[in-house]
């Protein structure tokens, strides 16, 4: 017979109701959820509805699991752009500390979760494939859990919630700051669903001049690239296809900034 992964039926929980999780899982008393990965994507490719839209879905999602009461944000930067200057995902997300739903800590401060420094670097900060939780406390599924050859298929995946959806967008640079402006990292700052235009060559898992994409991160750490939390590689494009080709779906972090 067939076995799954130990926690396939984590991932069941996705199907639950807000209110069944909690019954499985509680809330750690006196410790409250500050930091979750989205557990539903905006459905748009990487147009997001700017830096407004990706906060409100955050904080719809915590309200949606009782953590409406703190201020959230996504971790995403954006690029400079005409009359419009650069913004740090770093300097959206509050001073920490941040706690998943299982009140584990993903990170003390801004410096532990980014390594500012060569011992901080070396230390790491906590955000792992059983830490990076969703707002339900449920496990991001990633490569190797539930593998299938239609894994990069929206049309498959869609309706699949156990297929690889592992990559998060961030748009950022490893400390957490915003990339230059001369290449698209980031979907023309959350707003675009661009594709390349039909016959150019297949985009590498990095940022090209015309080639509209998003700088992605793995909350498992294990993926292409450099395996990064926060800036691993590109995306083949914006739109919700193309997101999919690299096994992301849009989803993103969420911190509490109090």
């Amino acid at each position: 017979m067939k076995k799954f992964p130990i926690f396939a039926a984590i991932l069941a929980l996705n199907f639950l109701s807000p209110s069944a999780v909690f019954a499985q899982h509680g809330m750690p008393g006196g410790t409250p959820i500050t930091f979750f990965v989205t557990s539903e994507h905006i459905g748009d490719g990487g147009n997001l509805g700017g830096l407004a839209g990706a906060d409100a879905h955050c904080q719809d999602l915590a309200e949606a699991v009782g953590a409406g009461d703190h201020t959230w944000r996504a971790y995403l930067s954006t690029q400079v752009r005409p009359d419009q200057p650069a913004v740090n995902a770093r300097d959206r997300i509050g001073t920490g500390p941040w706690y998943n739903f299982n009140g584990v800590m993903i990170a003390r401060d801004l410096a532990h979760l980014h390594g500012d420094t060569l011992e901080l670097a070396r230390l790491g900060n906590n955000l792992t494939k059983l830490s990076g939780l969703t707002e339900k406390g449920v496990i991001v599924p990633g490569l190797n859990d539930f593998p299938h050859s239609r894994d990069g298929d929206w049309d498959y995946v869609k309706t699949t919630p156990y297929s690889n959806r592992h990559e998060v967008l961030t748009g950022s640079q490893p400390d957490g700051t915003a990339f230059p402006p001369e290449l698209d990292y980031t979907c023309d700052n959350w707003t675009s669903n661009a594709d390349p235009a039909p016959g150019d060559a297949p985009i590498a898992l990095t940022g090209i001049v015309g080639k509209p994409n998003a700088q992605i991160g793995f909350p498992d750490r294990n993926g292409g690239g450099n395996g990064s939390w926060n800036s691993s590689h590109g995306t083949r494009g914006c739109s919700q296809h193309a997101l999919v080709r690299t096994h992301g779906i849009g989803m993103y972090y969420c911190f509490a900034t109090d």
